[in-house]
């Protein structure tokens, strides 16, 4: 089976979207449009699928979904990366193989990781668990590393399509470990660093979500934790080894035993090599696991409509979800602020008149829009009452992604 890869983000500008029906330029006809969307009669080109809920509707998010929980977007409105437009991120094989690429990616990881852990979910995310309620969504697959969606609605089925923040994994052992005990130990191994954080965050940099506002004070953001310091001594920086390599020696694949160090305060040595710790998260370069990908696609599959939220679809890995629904021949619907990669390809063929039932392309904040729509569907009687049956037969297939 070929792998998956997490890919550069498309980086080319996105054109202005064309707001579709018409009239979904204002709340009032955006909501109606999406109404008419989620409870339309399932289209005609999915009646023989079998397997397939084709009255449910599978949500796809991204990073726009957060920014109203106070965390920064990659893209602006003209579809080019606003935040920094030079950030390019660390590859897996750099931080496998380079001790001091791995000091750069943790004293980054340190600085943001503050913002990023007292963020919490938002309206969007709990209309999200409404929708869940109601019976219309099914299932949720999200590019974020947030954790937002399975905190805000832990009974939706939800598949993190790139792993999340919220743990460690050991390369070596596979052993996890909570990020918040990371934290502690990046801090007692970097007191100066931790004395940098605590001014910045008395200073107020890390509570905006102003990119201009952030630079004026020292520091570059980004939506997966990534705090850029311009100019900072990275290679000071220190972080532990996995507990567990560190404890129980592992015998490597080639029957050697594996060596891990560390100084006398508990920092990984370069002379070591096992107990390296990664973020829980798919970077770029290595796989997305096999069991994650399928699941995405069963996802798409077993559901009978897209809505994508708060995404411009730049990553691979997401854009061709979005386009294996349109092949499928399931109707989508796009709620983003700026443009969407190859966006018009999946509103070809609508036809004449249609008011959003076979397609919706909406240009609106999420956290504003969603609570609306919510309310706009139970008062026309899609209510927990009346759930779609087997709202939830993804369960299954999610249930390992869960962890």
């Amino acid at each position: 089976m070929q792998k998956t890869l997490m890919r550069i983000p498309y980086t080319g500008p996105l054109p202005a979207p064309y707001i579709i029906p018409r009239n979904a330029n204002t709340p009032t006809g955006a909501i109606a449009a999406l109404s008419k969307f989620l409870t339309a009669p399932p289209a005609p080109a999915l009646q023989d699928h079998r397997g397939c809920d084709t009255r449910s509707t599978v949500i796809l998010s991204g990073a726009g979904i957060s920014v109203a929980s106070g965390l920064a977007d990659y893209r602006g409105t003209n579809g080019t990366y606003r935040q920094n437009k030079t950030y390019r991120p660390i590859y897996y094989h750099e931080f496998l193989a380079n001790h001091e690429a791995r000091k750069r990616y943790w004293a980054r990881s340190f600085l943001g990781w503050t913002n990023l852990h007292k963020a919490k979910p938002n309206a969007a995310h709990y209309a999200i668990k409404d929708l869940g309620d109601i019976g219309i969504v099914r299932s949720v697959v999200t590019q974020n590393v947030d954790s937002f969606h399975s905190i805000a609605h832990p009974d939706l089925p939800t598949l993190e399509l790139h792993g999340y923040l919220r743990a460690l994994i050991c390369v070596t052992c596979g052993n996890d470990l909570p990020r918040e005990a990371f934290q502690e130990s990046l801090t007692k191994l970097n007191p100066a660093w931790a004395a940098f954080l605590a001014e910045a965050i008395a200073s107020g940099a890390l509570d905006t979500e102003n990119p201009e506002e952030r630079r004026s004070k020292g520091m570059k953001t980004n939506p997966d934790g990534d705090a850029d310091l311009p100019g900072a001594p990275y290679s000071t920086f220190r972080y532990p080894a996995c507990p567990h390599c560190l404890a129980n020696p592992l015998i490597s694949a080639d029957g050697t035993q594996t060596n891990v160090e560390v100084d006398k305060e508990g920092a990984w040595k370069p002379t070591s090599n096992a107990g390296v710790l990664k973020p829980a998260v798919v970077m770029f370069g290595e796989s997305i696991p096999g069991k994650v990908k399928e699941a995405a696609e069963q996802a798409i599959d077993g559901s009978g409509r897209l809505l994508v939220l708060g995404t411009s679809l730049a990553t691979y890995s997401a854009w061709r979800l979005a386009r294996r629904a349109k092949e499928r021949g399931m109707p989508i619907a796009i709620v983003n602020l700026g443009g969407v990669r190859g966006e018009e390809a999946f509103f070809q063929e609508l036809a004449v008149g249609q008011q959003g039932e076979a397609g919706v392309r909406v240009e609106m904040k999420t956290d504003k829009l969603l609570p609306g729509l919510v309310e706009q569907l139970r008062r026309t009687g899609h209510d927990a009452s009346n759930p779609v049956d087997d709202q939830h037969t993804n369960s299954g297939v999610f249930k390992d992604m869960l962890s």
